[in-house]
């Protein structure tokens, strides 16, 4: 799959076979929506052990190369914990959505640095219009275009920066969590809900810590430069495993009558490799199984896929899965196809 093409209500209307009562069914019987406390909770721990060696290597040399791996490091780390909010947003892990709400803000507030709710918001407005444009938040980026009509649809800088979306689209990703910050604090801004105050308080408490552990452990300048690499290394790492989901997958009509099944298995697209590759990308690699089952636990998802690829399989609905370097190369193929149209050289009138 080289572009991203958009599915009309014909196309929709030729989507046959299969129905989600009937694979849900099926996925219930198996019991693999059952809550899965236990394994966040080890998760939990495993991310804790990790975030408490990096501190204290902070602590332990003074070497600037080993300072900077250490940057690495945490960046991993950082995104390691990001999953648990993940989790807890999707209420994977407890029966109590207070529960989960609680462990996903002291997660995406306190230790990764946004908000929690905010992203809770936006990424449940992208699972029920996936790929769709308008509508997912999550293909809603002023410097990039999926389609050849968003492309032209560019003015001024944008139109110019997009006609080389496929050379910067990577680079760009270091800017993710600064982007996922400024969008939660304007998000705690004006939005109100119960645990806003909460919320708040708990990223105050993220900023003071994190910024006076490296200034104490570093000093100021060294510290400016650890807070760089990782945070741009933590933006980078996120936005890759993310990518690879939808972009480059077909995109879905606004006018299109799509079921929810053929909805959420054509614009989806899983990632081969392992257990290497679950771990890395934090069981987002099954991304045809999370976007049918949000609230399916992530250490369930292989054993979903067997049920779900099967059940396309036979009822002719495609199932689209790749590595996850190709995926890569799908994605920015896919966004050279969009902005071509922005490189072509104006025609010119013959007199």
């Amino acid at each position: 799959m080289t572009q991203s093409t958009q599915l009309t209500s014909s196309d929709a209307a030729a989507q046959t076979g299969g129905s989600y009562a009937d694979l849900k069914r099926q996925i219930q019987q198996a019991g693999l929506l059952e809550k899965q406390p236990t394994f966040l909770i080890i998760r939990i721990i495993f991310n804790l052990c990790l975030l408490a060696i990096s501190i204290n290597i902070l602590f332990v040399t003074d070497r600037l190369a080993i300072q900077m791996l250490d940057a690495v490091f945490m960046a991993f780390v950082s995104v390691q914990i990001s999953f648990i909010i993940h989790d807890t947003g999707h209420r994977q892990a407890f029966r109590r959505t207070k529960t989960n709400d609680l462990v996903g803000m002291v997660h995406g507030n306190l230790l990764w640095g946004g908000s929690y709710a905010w992203w809770v918001e936006v990424h449940n407005q992208h699972h029920v219009n996936p790929n769709t444009p308008e509508a997912d938040p999550h293909i809603d980026i002023a410097v990039l275009a999926f389609s050849q009509a968003e492309a032209l649809g560019k003015h001024g800088i944008l139109r110019f920066l997009v006609r080389y979306q496929a050379y910067y689209v990577f680079p760009i990703m270091l800017f993710t969590t600064l982007s996922q910050t400024n969008e939660g604090l304007r998000y705690l801004r004006d939005r109100r809900w119960k645990y806003r105050r909460l919320e708040g308080v708990l990223w105050l408490a993220h900023v003071v810590i994190y910024c006076s552990v490296l200034v104490v452990a570093l000093g100021l300048p060294t510290a400016v430069l650890f807070m760089l690499v990782h945070r741009g290394l933590s933006g980078l790492y996120a936005a890759s495993i993310f990518a690879p989901n939808h972009k480059g997958m077909p995109l879905i009509d606004s006018d299109a009558e799509i079921d929810f099944l053929h909805q959420q298995v054509l614009t989806a697209r899983n990632v081969q490799g392992g257990r290497f590759v679950n771990f890395w990308c934090g069981g987002l690699n099954y991304q045809i199984e999370h976007h049918l089952f949000p609230t399916l636990p992530r250490n369930k998802l292989y054993l979903a896929q067997r049920i779900i690829r099967q059940f396309c399989a036979s009822n002719d609905i495609p199932y689209y899965e790749t590595g996850l370097i190709r995926s890569y190369i799908e994605i920015v193929q896919a966004l050279h196809v969009a902005s071509a149209p922005l490189r072509r050289p104006p025609l010119v009138q013959s007199a």
